[in-house]
């Protein structure tokens, strides 16, 4: 059987992250990632998605990541209404192809302290993929037990993923080439060693779960756990699943 993979598709691949298209999802590029998975049948594979334009205003607008008291608790429901939205949209592209895909709603059944996943229960999606179902979860808002609520990104499930259900692969579709450097150039090798000599670049996207430099850091904790990582841009999809080089990022243990 080919190993396990988790699969994050980026926010701003699978919508319109630009000023004034808020809730726009990009149905092509879901149908062409949806056919490329296709062609991997035997893959068990997990996928995760970003909220791109479907939470991060939302949650932006009722200060969410502050902490929600009864003042902003309706915001709780309009984030989750938002990107359980687009998670909708995902499984049904992938469905739509023969794929198992199966929706997973972190809002139903994980708990935060201080914004970090406490006691994460995911044997089930353990059993889904070996039933060679798809298993497919986002970025999403939930009960939080010292702020009420808070945003877990798709960048902090990948790691808790990753380390409980023991996967083999973790591959990144990102709008970039990869990790950046301030020169514009792809750092091709990324370890926690190596991570104070990188310049990250601020993105314009209105995101509260930290942009860039929270999924490096989120990635670096997975790299500490002896599990690497591959951030690629879209177009190189195909060629992360085959396993060839896709000219991006990989972040390593530093004994790797």
């Amino acid at each position: 059987m080919r190993n396990r993979t988790i699969l994050k598709l980026g926010g701003s691949v699978i919508t319109e992250k630009s000023a004034g298209s808020a809730g726009v999802i990009r149905y092509d590029t879901l149908a062409t990632i949806a056919k490329s998975l296709a062609q991997y049948p035997d893959m068990p594979f997990l996928i995760v998605h970003g909220a791109g334009s479907f939470g991060h205003p939302q949650a932006k607008a009722y200060h969410i990541q502050e902490g929600v008291t009864r003042e902003n608790r309706k915001g709780i429901f309009e984030t989750h209404q938002a990107v359980r939205e687009l998670n909708t949209a995902v499984v049904d592209a992938l469905r739509s192809n023969g794929i198992e895909a199966v929706p997973i709603h972190p809002l139903h059944g994980c708990e935060a302290s201080d914004g970090k996943l406490v006691d994460p229960i995911f044997g089930h999606m353990d059993r889904m993929i070996s039933l060679g179902l798809v298993p497919v979860i986002h970025g999403d808002v939930v009960m939080d037990r010292k702020r009420g609520a808070c945003i877990v990104s798709g960048d902090q499930l990948i790691r808790v993923l990753a380390e409980g259900l023991q996967m083999d692969r973790v591959g990144l579709a990102t709008d970039v080439a990869g990790l950046l450097d301030s020169d514009g150039s792809v750092v091709r090798e990324l370890r926690r060693s190596t991570a104070h000599q990188v310049t990250i670049g601020n993105s314009g996207h209105i995101d509260v779960t930290g942009g860039m430099e929270g999924k490096i850091a989120e990635l670096l904790a997975l790299a500490d756990h002896g599990i690497r990582s591959e951030m690629f841009h879209i177009s190189q999809f195909e060629a992360f699943l085959a396993g060839k080089d896709h000219g991006g990022t990989r972040i390593l243990p530093e004994d790797a």
